[in-house]
């Protein structure tokens, strides 16, 4: 065990944050830290990492514990380049690999058998043992394994750190810390600045870490991925369950109907008590059976009302007119951005349709232009060349994921009043009360909003303006959990025709029909949402390995040396027979396994299931899963024999 917590909690300026907290973290533990904004997370990552000390309660710790922390939006700053940064973490190798050659240098000016020959010699032994214990040999393919993966591959490692932007800093302060490989990795939303590559490859990542991890994130499709257990902090304690994000929803669903059943079954066993003891305290016949429920009702350990957060956004997007069906049709479109020197390209040949009902997902690397797309679509910027046409009767409205159609000047009254100075100080008021902006939040002026307020006036706007073409960029960012739940609920629930471009994972397997990937020079078209893409992505990945697998050059010949060893032997032919038959197993394995998944999916998606059998379905899914990774490793290792 690396750490135990046992009932512990703080206060702050006389206000409880947290009390009665107890858990443990295992050397392999996964977990997943949620709560809502302001829950207390953070308080208890610090009482953790011991920068914040517990009032009460008692937190052991494992003696010289190891414990990286990557706080949100911490990235590296100074003047040192990519490598010298990352090479930091290696200092105490590469310092013996220097010394190692400093006493090579030594010896060589010494006679073999002098004292301070052998004296050296015996330093160099004890250096070299620690040089190859620490993996020594290979701190440059470690660096650069881990800096491709965090998405600089091709990179110059030479490159300053200073003029790399905030996300760069931040992806590299992950990869620093991945390199450094603490016995405790805590990572508070790590997933910022990813695009769907690199995040893919962090996932595998973590799965293989030799220690523990503790995730913060609003990232579901990610705790999915990484997570074995959950931690929640909610109304100033903590619960813990264990799998990942989509059992814990399960789980706590579960846990609040019991809980519920339990309270409302109580709160009537104890009004038949009270009523029984009201009716008969006072008659002589009826006086001591009516005190024996007395004291019964004393001994009572009373049941809580269940809590949940009921203050939570309620979002409804509607139109009053269909459009046309071919909504949107683009043709070659070409786009460049920017001026003088720092005029970007972004993409060639983008072309695609959108037909009336369609709800269609933009993806692809971070910078290929994603938003730009959108802002050009809207005539807010201009296409290199190209075409493209709006069907009739086409109404858009517009989620800018930095909200700049908002205006910082006005109030957030003032904001949506503005727009529809027609409707009552009550209606705006009443609409402004829907995303959760009330009372004395509706005088604020729009620059001093937080991100998850500035989000939910851009809803409240989205809502009023009654858009039959919903054109949406990042519409989750900077909402909590909850709330991106309410969301999806709202776009999966909206009966016109959607474009959007999103980085979450689990919006992206709900909502889309279709999605697009943007590339530099073409556009990729995927018939489904996002279970889709990953599986035709790892059919080419597969394809890709089977056709690199079959490209490989035979081995060299041995020289020729007669006629026993012009042909290979009985044995090896039976070998390599063998191992023929095997791939040929494995492929066919493979392909079953695709089936099954897809079968076991379908069925997930189609049918109403109990809680039991979607958790034997998830399990049997998940055991698909591990079986077709065993055999993809068994099959490269084969092939590349």
């Amino acid at each position: 065990m690396l750490l135990s917590m046992q009932d512990i909690g703080v206060s702050f300026a006389g206000n409880t944050i947290l009390e009665h907290i107890t858990a443990s973290v295992q050397e392999d533990s996964r977990i997943g830290l949620i709560g809502a904004n302001g829950a207390g997370k953070s308080t208890l990552l610090n009482m953790i990492t011991g920068a914040l000390e517990n009032e009460w309660g008692e937190i052991s710790r494992k003696p010289m514990l190891g414990i990286g922390y990557l706080r949100q939006n911490s990235g590296l700053e100074g003047s040192n380049t990519i490598r010298a940064e990352m090479r930091k973490v290696f200092a105490e190798v590469l310092d013996a690999k220097q010394k190692m050659d400093d006493l090579q240098i030594e010896m060589g000016q010494c006679k073999p058998d002098s004292s301070e020959y052998h004296k050296f010699a015996a330093e160099y032994d004890q250096l070299l043992s620690f040089f190859e214990a620490n993996d020594g040999y290979v701190v440059d393919v470690k660096i650069q394994s881990v800096l491709n993966g965090m998405g600089f591959a091709g990179r110059d490692l030479d490159t300053r750190i200073s003029t790399l932007s905030g996300g760069e800093k931040t992806r590299l302060a992950l990869a620093k810390l991945l390199l450094s490989e603490p016995e405790l990795l805590i990572l508070d939303e790590p997933t910022n600045h990813l695009d769907f590559k690199t995040l893919r490859w962090l996932e595998g990542h973590l799965a293989e870490y030799r220690g523990a991890v503790i995730v913060v994130s609003h990232d579901r499709y990610f705790l999915d991925q990484t997570v074995k257990e959950i931690w929640e902090v909610e109304f100033g304690s903590m619960r813990v369950f264990p799998g990942n994000y989509s059992k814990y929803k399960l789980l706590k669903a579960e846990l609040m109907a019991r809980w519920e059943k339990e309270y409302e079954a109580q709160q009537e066993e104890i009004a038949d008590l009270e009523d029984y003891v009201a009716r008969n305290l006072v008659r002589a016949t009826t006086s001591k059976s009516a005190k024996s429920r007395v004291k019964k009702l004393e001994r009572m350990e009373r049941i809580e009302k269940p809590k949940e957060y009921n203050r939570e956004m309620h979002l409804h997007f509607s139109y009053d007119r269909d459009p046309v069906k071919d909504v949107l049709i683009a043709k070659e479109l070409s786009l460049t951005v920017g001026e003088a020197d720092k005029r970007k390209h972004l993409f060639d040949h983008l072309s695609f349709q959108i037909e009336r009902g369609d709800k269609v997902a933009v993806i692809g690397e971070n910078g290929i232009g994603k938003s730009s797309l959108l802002k050009a679509l809207l005539g807010r910027l201009s296409f290199d060349s190209g075409r493209y046409r709006w069907g009739d009767e086409t109404k858009i409205a517009y989620f800018d994921q930095e909200n700049r159609q908002l205006n910082p000047d006005n109030t957030v009254l003032e904001e949506l009043w503005s727009r529809y100075p027609g409707k009552t100080e009550t209606e705006i008021r009443n609409e402004l009360g829907r995303v959760l902006l009330s009372g004395e939040d509706v005088y604020k002026k729009v620059s001093v909003l937080s991100g998850g307020e500035r989000a939910k006036l851009a809803f409240a706007v989205l809502m009023a303006e009654r858009g039959n073409f919903l054109m949406l960029d990042e519409p989750t960012n900077h909402l909590d959990l909850r709330s991106k739940e309410i969301l999806e609920d709202a776009l999966a629930e909206f009966p016109g025709t959607m474009l959007f471009v999103s980085h979450d994972r689990y919006l992206l397997r709900r909502v889309p029909d279709k999605i697009i990937e943007i590339f530099s020079d073409h556009v990729e078209v995927f018939p489904g949402n996002y279970d889709y893409y990953i599986e035709k992505m790892q059919a080419k990945e597969r394809a890709a390995a089977l056709a690199a697998a079959q490209a490989a050059p035979p081995p060299a010949a041995a020289p020729k040396a007669g006629a026993v060893s012009y042909n290979r032997g009985k044995e090896q032919r039976a070998a390599s027979a063998r191992i023929r038959a095997r791939i040929k197993a494995l492929e066919k394995r493979m392909e079953e396994i695709d089936e099954e998944v897809a079968q076991i999916e379908a069925r997930m998606s189609g049918e109403e299931l109990g809680y039991e059998e979607l958790q034997q379905l998830c399990e049997q899914l998940e055991a698909l899963h591990t079986e077709q990774d065993t055999a993809m490793e068994e099959w490269l290792e084969l092939s590349e024999s």
